[in-house]
């Protein structure tokens, strides 16, 4: 089946629909319907978004025949029985991170993905010079891994009266800071370097206890992380929701014992590669690019790419997937568990003040 005869809906309304419908529509696929949390929502969003319906209800979305793909953007407390319901509709499954808000969840998830494709948007790692500092890693040039600085940084919950569905943890979960974007960053670690966290000490702190319209708020704002990997290589990552001026930074910074690689998600038209003499800024240039970043460049160098390109590069490859290849790098339903876990042994670690080993 190719991409263009694809039938796509999506459940939930917010700003990842509209991300998720834009990708799907860069990828030739038919916008079918979205499903919202009311039959008006659906409509509205339908007409906003491009889709030829709104349905009045997700039943209706799952008992409609013409979709092959159904894109899960709703609160993360829902993700687990949305997923798994599509998946026994005979649907293929694009659920958004955190994967599940529990373990158990993340794992019955997979169980029921089985042999159906189901992808996470781990979409950061679909920008070139990602993929070109995972291949300095992969190929032997940076050498073995030595240490990991990393920081994923965000302002948008700075202040008591920003607020948000994801604050209140029967709806985002347990953890929110790491959960919504350290996710993400654990994820590039592991996903750069070929080295998994295999333990990890933490603190988080929540700044505000009551915000417009929650109170008892429980879920942090910030997290510090100190990590070991299954090599043996250390590292530091920090995760806030409340640094000034910081919107979408995501930094990484991984020592190799021959070179170093940093990439910033805020300059992501290049790649930092350090060594002791001669230290390079190599240029998103599909020219100077290993093949796998090569592949990901959709505009000439000089013309900035940015997160939709990431995230359409990601919704592609999995369209790609469906239809019988293997992209290299997709995240799928494992990998959102791998997270899932991860951010499980954070909080352990930040609520007992003891080094947890991850599995």
């Amino acid at each position: 089946m190719g991409a263009d005869q694809l039938g796509v809906a999506v459940v939930g309304g917010g700003f990842m629909a509209t991300v998720h419908s834009r990708a799907a529509r860069a990828a030739r696929a038919r916008l079918v319907g979205i499903a919202s949390s009311t039959a008006e929502k659906s409509a509205k969003a339908a007409d906003e978004l491009g889709f030829d319906s709104g349905y009045a209800s997700f039943d209706a979305l799952l008992a409609d025949d013409s979709v092959d793909v159904v894109h899960v953007t709703t609160p993360n407390a829902l993700h687990a029985d949305q997923a798994v319901a599509a998946l026994a509709a005979g649907k293929q499954v694009v659920c958004e991170k955190p994967l599940a808000t529990t373990v158990a969840d993340a794992e019955r998830m997979l169980e029921a993905a089985g042999t159906s494709v189901a992808t996470v948007p781990f979409v950061y790692r679909f920008h070139p010079m990602v993929r070109e500092a995972r291949a300095r890693f992969g190929d032997g040039s940076a050498g073995r891994v030595l240490s990991i600085h990393g920081s994923y940084l965000q302002d948008w919950l700075l202040g008591a009266d920003d607020d948000n569905w994801r604050v209140d943890s029967t709806q985002g979960g347990r953890s929110r800071a790491f959960a919504d974007i350290g996710s993400h960053l654990v994820d590039l670690v592991e996903f750069v370097s070929g080295d998994r966290v295999a333990r990890v000490a933490a603190t988080k702190k929540t700044v505000f206890a009551e915000r417009a319209a929650h109170r008892d708020i429980a879920t942090e704002d910030a997290v510090a992380v100190v990590l070991q990997t299954e090599s043996g290589a250390i590292g530091t990552l920090l995760v806030s929701q409340v640094a000034p001026g910081r919107k979408n930074r995501l930094h990484l910074e991984i020592a190799g014992s021959a070179e170093s690689v940093a990439f910033d998600q805020e300059h992501p038209e290049t790649l930092w590669v350090g060594r002791r003499s001669g230290s390079l800024l190599i240029p998103r240039d599909a020219d100077q690019l290993h093949d796998d970043a090569a592949r990901l460049c959709v505009v000439p160098s000089g013309h900035p790419q940015g997160y939709q390109d990431a995230f359409n590069a990601f919704v592609a490859d999995t369209y790609a997937a469906i239809g019988g290849t293997t992209p290299d790098g997709l995240p799928q339903f494992a990998d959102g568990l791998r997270a899932v876990r991860v951010t499980d042994a954070v909080l352990d670690a930040a609520e007992s003040g003891s080094w947890i080993e991850i599995e």
